[in-house]
């Protein structure tokens, strides 16, 4: 039986020791903190998974909220008119939504990794709580076929140098802030219809909203993406969580007036409920190499971090340990030795190279092609269905996003 060391309880080092351990490999999982704290902590990300996403955690019979979570049936694009933070219809420029076609879920990850968790010790895992140092994977290296490494911050991190081709920025390109609130209004367009709703206000930033499962039931997550230095950017500091709500609401009362208008009655779900940060999109290389000559291979957002706002975190992360599992497998008795490990990166790069292009496209200012795309959705219902779509599968954007000709002529074959 292969010994396998995960270190780093997220989505990724969860669902992948909980797939070695379904197909039999001894798996020790190290967590820098115990379920009861992961479920009464901070929140700690946004995580809307789309359809294929899911799809990883149904094959690993992992999906233990699905019937309890909101089914997410569209994503929504609003985009703030120029200079016009009157009221009134003239608000927006841009709003449409396009249908997904597999709904989407998002599951607090506070509710999801401290329940995998305590499946995994459940089902015979070894649990370690403690935070993993690199002298630390020195000596577990030698006792271990393969460490992986998935905990995205910290020390660990450094053993992975940044890959400056794959790496565009070298500083955070937005300022986040996140609130989980209970109460928020329905849209009076769609009332019973459960979407993503991604509000673009130019040269300022993003407001995402999203419906959620939390630690106190169905939710909503109020996400601001705010340029570095802009107006959105003022939660550095702010300690309180009622003062990161009561800025969240301001803004938006400001900048995104249409949603302001269902959120006068929201209160955060718990005192857990904020979170604030920013951090630079970088791709790294894979491969650490120990002090004592071991290697450990990078998992997720380890080796490929992408900014929020394309919202593909959790999906890159489970996509990332589903191809790892199959690698992992496939290998059988076989040393994972470097160029396993490279290939085994690349073979999930071949999905997550078209996320870090998407999502660094939308970190710039848009180009003229990509703004008539957006509008055209708003009178093409097929137009905002594919680009919604693309969100589960982001490659398709190859087809139409990024060349303003291939634009042009998908835009010409619709209309």
């Amino acid at each position: 039986m292969r010994k396998i060391l995960v270190v780093g309880a997220g989505q990724s080092g969860l669902q992948l020791a909980l797939g070695l351990q379904s197909h039999g490999y001894e798996v020790t999982l190290m967590s820098n903190r115990t379920a009861d704290e992961i479920r009464s902590g901070r929140v700690m990300s946004t995580q809307c998974m789309f359809d294929t996403a899911l799809q990883h955690e149904r094959d690993l019979q992992l999906n233990f909220w699905e019937s309890q979570a909101p089914k997410i049936e569209g994503l929504g694009v609003s985009v703030a008119a120029p200079g016009s933070f009157d009221p009134g219809p003239s608000q927006r420029a841009i709003d449409w939504v396009g249908r997904l076609d597999g709904y989407a879920q998002s599951v607090d990850q506070r509710v999801k990794m401290a329940g995998w968790m305590e499946t995994f010790a459940q089902r015979g895992g070894q649990l370690v709580v403690h935070g993993a140092a690199v002298g630390d994977l020195d000596y577990f290296s030698r006792t271990y076929d393969l460490v992986l490494v998935a905990a995205g911050k910290g020390e660990l991190v450094s053993m992975f140098a940044r890959d400056p081709e794959r790496s565009p920025y070298a500083e955070p390109q937005r300022a986040l802030a996140v609130a989980y609130v209970h109460g928020l209004g329905p849209r009076a367009e769609h009332p019973d219809f459960h979407a993503v709703r991604c509000n673009l206000v130019p040269g300022v930033g993003e407001l995402f909203i999203m419906p959620t499962l939390t630690t106190s039931g169905p939710a909503d997550i109020l996400f601001w993406e705010g340029i570095p230095g802009g107006p959105l950017d003022v939660f550095n500091g702010v300690k309180d969580p009622a003062e990161h709500l009561s800025l969240t609401l301001e803004l938006m009362e400001k900048f995104t007036p249409w949603e302001y208008e269902r959120a006068t009655k929201v209160e955060l779900t718990d005192a857990g409920g904020t979170l604030a940060g920013r951090y630079a999109p970088t791709v790294r290389n894979p491969v650490g190499r120990l002090p004592g000559g071991g290697l450990v291979l990078g998992v997720a957002d380890v080796v490929v971090a992408n900014d929020p706002i394309t919202g593909q975190g959790s999906n890159s992360a489970s996509k990332c340990a589903a191809a790892y599992l199959a690698s992992i497998i496939e290998r059988e008795d076989k040393p994972f030795d470097e160029e396993w490990m490279r290939s085994t990166f690349d073979r999930y790069w071949a999905t997550a190279q078209h996320v870090t292009k998407w999502t660094n496209a939308m970190l710039a200012p848009p180009p003229e092609h990509i703004l008539n795309l957006i509008g055209a959705a708003g009178q093409l219902p097929a137009v905002a269905d594919r680009f919604a779509n693309g969100f589960n599968d982001p490659a398709d954007f190859e087809n139409f996003f990024y060349d303003p000709e291939k634009t042009q002529a998908y835009l010409a074959s619709m209309a």
